[in-house]
């Protein structure tokens, strides 16, 4: 797969694992691993890249006696989220499209 678009795609997960509550990297690795597989330098990465554009708004709160950093999707987080939506339609339609040959020679 291409990097950028994993890149992207990897982007928009994350945002989904914060969507409906805020949280923190060990649970956002936790919520994610049923589906991907995401190392912590590469989800902090992610989450400082996010931070960066605005997606996503970081708090630090302290947790048993230790201080952890909680994240909190934005507006800007949200809409990125339904962009991809709408982009995976048109990448599904290409999809279809090149690979209608295969589908019409399975039926056949």
């Amino acid at each position: 797969m291409d990097i950028q678009l994993k890149r992207g795609m990897l982007d928009v997960c994350v945002l989904a694992a914060i969507k409906n509550e805020d949280s923190y990297g060990y649970k956002i690795i936790k919520d994610m691993k049923p589906y991907i597989e995401m190392s912590e330098s590469t989800l902090y990465t992610i989450l400082k890249r996010l931070e960066t554009l605005n997606m996503l708004t970081v708090r630090v709160a302290e947790h048993g006696g230790r201080l952890r950093k909680y994240y909190r999707i934005t507006d800007e987080g949200l809409r990125r989220i339904e962009e991809f939506k709408n982009e995976w339609k048109e990448m599904l339609s290409m999809y279809q499209f090149v690979t209608k040959e295969e589908r019409a020679n399975d039926q056949a």
